[in-house]
């Protein structure tokens, strides 16, 4: 009989333990503020990490740090608060390759997960019960080169394209994409204005004028607590 040592024993808990952690930022329960889901009370976890550097980010603070946490205790602390909806977001989840475990295990308790996702990783092998919320980066943000077109095929109906927009250059590019890659016949295509950078009500009259299919958005959260983390 082949006797197993106990650093091997030791070794392999160790080895499984960090196969499912995640570098987190923070969580915190607070109102969803955009996308379908918006005025829902909801869990956030934001996880650390980000490749892309957009000029108008708002949440630099979750490039760096983080801690670590074992995938079983967020799925703990989310649970303390109470919420139907859970929303992973970042910086950019999809860059920590264990995020893919942690929409499973949320999905298979029984949350409606959203996923906050730059369009600039794959998102063919998350889960297809989660409602993907990807960006298509306009080229003000300084990284439209970054944009994964392949992702547009692994679109499903309940997920949401995201285009940030700063300009009306920006506009304008992203008018073209929805048509050119029909966007609103995979999903639903949404409109953000970067906050200071183009008027609200400008962005509204250019959509309604255009008649295009697509959400105008604010963001709820800005409204509420400017952008505190936390919210």
């Amino acid at each position: 009989m082949t006797m197993v040592s106990q650093a091997n024993v030791d070794a392999t808990t160790s080895a499984s333990s960090t196969a499912e952690r995640l570098r987190i930022t923070e969580i915190f329960h607070s109102i969803q503020g955009e996308a379908d889901a918006i005025g829902w009370r909801t869990v956030f976890v934001r996880l650390t990490g980000c490749p892309l550097r957009c000029v108008w980010c708002d949440t630099e603070y979750s490039f760096y740090g983080g801690n670590w946490r074992d995938i079983d205790d967020i799925l703990a602390e989310v649970a303390a608060h109470g919420a139907k909806h859970v929303c992973i977001t970042g910086g950019e989840p999809l860059a920590q390759k264990r995020c893919l475990l942690l929409l499973e295990k949320l999905c298979d308790a029984g949350y409606d997960v959203s996923l906050e996702t730059s369009g600039a990783i794959d998102v063919s092998t998350v889960d297809p019960r989660v409602r993907k919320v990807m960006d298509l980066k306009a080229p003000d943000s300084g990284e439209s080169k970054r944009n994964l077109w392949s992702n547009l095929d692994h679109l499903l109906p309940h997920d949401q394209v995201k285009f940030v927009i700063a300009s009306r250059a920006d506009y304008e590019w992203a008018r073209g994409v929805v048509a050119e890659h029909a966007i609103d016949q995979r999903c639903m295509a949404l409109f953000s204005p970067v906050h200071g950078a183009v008027e609200p009500r400008a962005l509204a009259e250019w959509i309604i004028e255009d008649k295009l299919p697509v959400r105008f958005q604010l963001q709820l959260h800005k409204l509420l607590w400017n952008d505190a983390p936390g919210h």
